[in-house]
């Protein structure tokens, strides 16, 4: 069995929207957990800025799990692309964890909100669900709109050639962030989890901060939402 959470949303800044407290105890519960592997899906800062990356990294390094961490649209702007290699590696790879694949996939791009795959990373998950493992594709941006979260203006530009490639290679779960609202659909026998933001107060459709906890058993998932300070909800009751 692997154990795997999953969060976004950090939006670590100098701003009251940033909610220091919150993330300070999503990461002891996290670490209480002692999980396989922690997935930040992106957006640890709110305008990539250096001294919110270090502030991000501050916090990050206090995770005591491995970790796979990759970029959002805000960890992006004002360059902050170049700060994130620089504190958090590259974006995207791969990474086996026992029995299964972590796929993960840049598709932010500089001061835009819109997120993109691109054909090299498409050719790139091709590749790596060739092979039959179980596979766990993260990206930050959402490939199917989510509910409650208002005007669909930044969803992946290629969605539709990144879907098609999903449906044919099968990945079996699909980890995203950005829109701040937790999250489950089944398309196409593939589970695609949302995680909401777990230290901001922009929120939306779900008023609370969270993150997902997910376990892998015998090529199962089992996924709740874990409210920040608060109790396990099944994503039915969302």
């Amino acid at each position: 069995m692997m154990l795997l959470v999953q969060l976004s949303d950090l939006h670590c800044s100098d701003s009251s929207t940033f909610l220091k407290d919150k993330l300070a105890r999503a990461i002891e519960e996290i670490n209480d957990l002692s999980p396989d592997l922690v997935v930040i899906a992106g957006d640890l800062t709110e305008n990539g800025f250096k001294t919110e990356f270090e502030e991000a990294k501050r916090f990050i390094d206090q995770i005591k799990a491995r970790k796979v961490i990759t970029m959002g649209n805000h960890d992006a702007r004002y360059t902050g692309y170049m700060l994130f290699e620089k504190y958090f590696g590259s974006p995207s790879g791969v990474l086996d964890v026992g029995d299964v694949r972590i796929l993960y996939v840049n598709t932010a791009r500089p001061d835009r909100d819109e997120g993109r795959v691109g054909r090299d990373q498409i050719g790139f998950i091709k590749e790596h669900l060739q092979d039959g493992k179980f596979t766990v594709l993260v990206m930050h941006h959402h490939l199917i709109p989510v509910p409650d979260t208002g005007l669909e203006l930044a969803i992946v530009e290629d969605a539709g050639d990144v879907l098609k490639t999903l449906s044919k290679y099968k990945p079996n779960l699909v980890l995203s962030g950005h829109r701040h609202r937790p999250w489950r659909w089944e398309l196409s026998g593939i589970t695609f989890l949302f995680s909401g933001a777990v230290s901001t107060v922009r929120l939306r459709g779900f008023f609370e901060n969270s993150y997902n906890v997910i376990e892998i058993e015998d090529g199962k998932i089992k996924a709740e939402l874990k409210i920040v300070g608060g109790p396990y909800m099944d994503f039915s009751q969302l």
